[in-house]
């Protein structure tokens, strides 16, 4: 809010400090072509395997690796690197061809024994990867030739090649792990150069990335700013070319200053209110539902993202074509008392929800929810953390907090993680069990038939909505300030921003 209240020229004096204060590899050298990129939060770990975050870990991953897969800016499934695919009539053997001629920025080539390692990686327990859940299905992985690999499944798994784009599944090399954490290696458009925790990250072109002309820029120097205020008004003064996940308050003040602009487009990414069913009191089903009730979608909507966004039922998106438009979105009020006073909780209670900050809309949303609880004798007390020791610290662990989470590809990416009691984030988050759930996403995700998808799906959402673990309450917009001199730039619905394709004009 306090960009919108501040005049022009003490926005672009901010801007002016902030870039006297740039480090010397923020600054474009004489000849040199850089972008520079603000993020609002540090990474967790370079190491992409880990990765839990999203934000500056996805898209340094994105600019550093190559997964075998891609889905370009319409959710298709593209090459990296692999270039075809094909699955045998019973969807249980999927192979992958790979690129030729791939290095490492190691020079060391790319073959199908880096393909092997990363997968028996990101399954080994002990690395404790997300994306493991979704790779239960993976009996094996084989090398078929340097340049072939194939994927043995347990049952038939139509999505295959959009789990080998997931974030987590960019390839290493065994030769380089080492060093994973502390100076990444991979075949991307952009080779690591050095990481200032808390301040900025530095890549440089790779001269032997494996599409040609690209990358068509240098450098660039991906800078943590965590106030956005501070953000736009660099924008504005030409010391940033691009804020990365614009809150919604800060949208309209780029539109109207007209320096720079605003791309935005309709994301899968969700923020949600998480209860962990495993402790007190939502191990009680009844509280949980009467904490449902209290949740009005619409207005929580409206209130946290300024009218850029969209209520939902589950990580399912309005867009979709599954999503149940019949489902009632509204709060119940009485509803939730009657379940408190059956739970022995009618005379009200005092709790604690934590919000991970730098995120205005999160806060927002916590604070609709509280004044919401006050109807019900619900005193919550919220408590905003920063976001590395919110995520190291406080989620899952705590038995209410906000969260929010990038959008996945398919309705099995999006679902089975959350809901299936062996779902990787339903045991790090709410450690929900239903056997019902899980019949229908093992029956659902093992079928082609869009039809019975369909269907499976709608069942889904009807439980989830009466009974579910927690509320997922509205996807967003994923929006971008942009300078105006950077061509060719289109931010993902999957909240990529990807800069190899992009150059400056005049």
């Amino acid at each position: 809010m306090v960009a919108s209240s501040t005049p022009l020229t003490r926005r672009g004096a901010l801007a002016l400090g902030l870039a006297a204060t740039l480090p010397v590899g923020a600054a474009r050298a004489a000849g040199e072509s850089a972008i520079r990129v603000a993020y609002p939060a540090p990474v967790a770990t370079l190491d992409p395997a880990k990765f839990r975050v999203g934000g500056l870990e996805y898209n340094y991953a994105n600019c550093v690796f190559s997964r075998l897969t891609k889905q370009d800016n319409a959710l298709q499934v593209i090459p990296d690197l692999a270039t075809s695919w094909q699955a045998s009539p019973d969807l249980r053997s999927w192979i992958f061809h790979l690129r030729p001629g791939v290095t490492f920025h190691d020079g060391k080539p790319f073959t199908a024994a880096d393909v092997l390692f990363t997968y028996a990686r990101l399954q080994d327990k002990a690395v404790a990867s997300v994306l493991r859940a979704n790779l239960t299905i993976v009996e094996h992985v084989e090398m078929i030739d340097p340049l072939t690999v194939r994927f043995a499944l347990s049952i038939p798994y139509a999505d295959l090649p959009a789990v080998v784009a997931g974030y987590q599944a960019m390839i290493v090399s065994e030769a380089s792990i080492t060093g994973i954490t502390t100076h990444p290696i991979g075949t991307g458009p952009f080779r690591f150069v050095e990481y200032r925790p808390g301040d900025q990250m530095v890549l440089e072109k790779n001269p032997r990335y494996f599409l040609p002309g690209l990358p068509k820029l240098d450098r660039a120097v991906l800078r943590i700013i965590p106030e956005y205020t501070t953000a736009v008004a660099a924008l504005e003064s030409g010391a940033i070319d691009l804020i990365y996940d614009l809150p919604p308050e800060q949208v309209d003040v780029i539109k109207r200053n007209g320096v720079a602009e605003v791309m935005q487009v309709p994301s899968g990414t969700w923020q949600g209110i998480v209860m962990n069913n495993s402790v007190k009191p939502f191990d009680d089903a009844r509280v949980r539902r009467a904490f449902l009730k209290l949740v009005d979608k619409p207005a929580f909507t409206d209130i946290a993202t300024f009218g850029q966004g969209t209520p939902t039922v589950t990580p399912l998106p309005p867009t979709h074509p599954f999503f149940r438009h019949d489902i009632p979105l509204g709060a119940d009020i009485p509803g939730a008392r009657a379940l408190l006073a059956e739970a022995g909780m009618g005379g009200g209670f005092a709790i604690e929800m934590f919000v991970p900050g730098e995120s205005p809309s999160m806060e927002r949303l916590a604070t609709a929810f509280r004044d919401a609880a006050k109807q019900v004798k619900i005193d919550v007390h919220l408590r905003v953390v920063p976001q590395d020791k919110f995520f190291a610290e406080m989620e899952g662990k705590v038995p209410l907090n906000i969260d929010n989470f990038f959008g996945r590809a398919t309705p099995d990416l999006m679902l089975y993680p959350w809901y299936d009691s062996t779902g990787s984030w339903n045991n790090t988050l709410w450690h929900y069990k239903n056997a019902e759930i899980d019949q229908i996403l093992d029956a659902a995700r093992s079928s082609s038939d869009k039809a019975e998808q369909a269907k499976l799906y709608g069942r889904f959402q009807e439980i989830i909505a009466q009974e579910g673990p927690g509320s997922v309450v509205y996807v967003q917009d994923f929006a971008c300030g942009v300078s105006r001199k950077l061509r060719d730039f289109s931010p993902s619905p999957l909240m990529f921003a990807d800069i190899s394709g992009v150059s400056f004009g005049g």
